[in-house]
């Protein structure tokens, strides 16, 4: 079984659906509200334990009534919660998401998460050591992305930097970083106006730049590779890249090739856009087997 750490946010999703999207200084009538969990961390691993991966999370959660939901639904999913911790005095993190005209907008609080500190991480080095994968995405300090970067390269377990939300990141972590996963925009922060062709040709099978419903893009150290998505109907794309990285970083764990990980990552991430909320759609190995 892979052994994956994923090293992040733990989220409560207020969840806003309607048929228009507000503009600046308007006001309109929604359909529902819902709260979910969510946090970018929190649903990689989510993604991952039910894709069949012994899972521990490395993160914070207020003590609040959001923390204990939040704790009881990663226990539920099978991830090891023991490297998760409330925060006293301090609320959860929370991510307010608008969803309308088929996709969605979101506005992150951190909060407690802002306390996954490198001192914070370094209680579960041993953790870590251990792992076949780290992911990590930032939702978290810059300073802990360096520092879990630098325990990485040390203990040399590979690191899939998950680079959301888009800011830029620091050239030593692009540099020890096994693999890169950033979206369009997220890529175009990264590496400003170079051509992708170019930065995807200077990282060969490390930079995976997702490109929603078209698929994701590659260099194969030949030839730039386009491994296509998966068209469906799709009712809530929030979480389908948290999805895609939970799914590819298994993937690799067990061995298969880049290729066939991105076939794997992009089935799991189509099917779990299908119903409603981050983690409400995120398929079981079964599922995905099934319908490659």
């Amino acid at each position: 079984m892979a052994k994956i750490v994923v090293i992040g946010s733990a989220s409560m999703d207020l969840v806003v659906i309607s048929t228009k999207r507000p503009g600046a200084g308007e006001t309109v009538l929604g359909d529902s509200f819902k709260t979910v969990p969510g946090g970018k961390g929190a649903n990689q691993a989510v993604a991952a334990a039910r894709l069949g991966a012994e899972v521990t999370m490395i993160g914070c959660v207020g003590d609040d009534s959001f923390g204990e939901t939040i704790l009881s639904n990663l226990k539920s999913n099978g991830v090891i919660t023991n490297h998760v911790e409330p925060v006293t005095g301090m609320e959860s993190g929370t991510a307010h998401i608008i969803l309308a005209e088929g996709d969605n907008s979101i506005v992150v609080v951190k909060a407690a998460n802002d306390r996954i500190t490198p001192d914070y991480v370094e209680q579960a080095a041993a953790v870590i050591k251990a792992a076949d994968i780290v992911l990590i995405q930032q939702e978290i300090p810059e300073e802990t992305v360096v520092h879990v970067s630098e325990l990485c390269a040390n203990y040399q377990v590979p690191l899939m930097l998950n680079p959301a939300p888009a800011r830029p990141v620091p050239s030593v972590v692009i540099e020890r970083a096994a693999y890169i996963t950033p979206n369009e925009h997220e890529a175009a922060i990264l590496f400003g106006d170079e051509p992708l062709g170019d930065v995807l040709r200077r990282y060969p099978n490390k930079l995976i730049v997702t490109e929603g419903k078209r698929g994701v893009r590659y260099f194969d150290g030949n030839e730039e590779v386009v491994v296509p998505g998966y068209q469906v109907d799709a009712v809530d794309t929030t979480g389908a890249g948290d999805t895609f990285n939970g799914a590819f970083a298994v993937a690799l764990s067990e061995g298969m090739s880049i290729a066939d990980s991105l076939r794997f990552a992009n089935r799991a991430a189509s099917l779990s856009v299908m119903k409603f909320g981050a983690q409400g759609g995120m398929p079981s190995r079964l599922e995905v087997e099934g319908s490659l």
